[in-house]
């Protein structure tokens, strides 16, 4: 068991990726950035990913086939797809690919951090350290 889990957030919107991390790390949470799906996949050759919040639409290589990768691997994480461009197409292939939960952007941090934790505690068991 893990004490701090660690999220990769992959997206190639520099300043929405910052956010993201910065404000998923206030929280309490390990987080790895990628800037495009090719940096992803290498990060997770790499490191253990607990949670994977994937934008679909970027360069070299998209949210859809990060996915598909993690799936292949042994303990494949739970995933979030973000994007600002959702259409029927890409929510029928997430929910084929058991994808967690599919966001729009903008999204609320708030949200995110609940997302995240829910899918931590489904996933693995997780519960989030007590305040003292």
């Amino acid at each position: 068991m893990f004490v701090v889990p660690n999220l990769l957030v992959t997206d190639d919107d520099k300043a929405f990726r910052k956010v993201v991390c910065e404000g998923l790390a206030r929280r309490g949470f390990r987080v790895t950035e990628a800037c495009d799906g090719r940096e992803a996949l290498d990060l997770i050759e790499h490191s253990q990913v607990h949670v994977a919040l994937v934008d679909i639409h970027m360069p070299n290589v998209n949210g859809l086939d990060v996915i598909r990768h993690l799936h292949q691997r042994p303990s494949s994480p739970p995933c979030v797809l973000m994007s600002g461009e959702l259409n029927d197409e890409i929510r029928r292939e997430a929910q084929r690919m058991q994808v967690y939960d599919v966001l729009s952007k903008p999204v609320r941090l708030a949200q995110l951090t609940t997302i995240v934790s829910d899918a931590l505690t489904e996933y693995y068991g997780w519960q989030p350290p007590q305040a003292s």
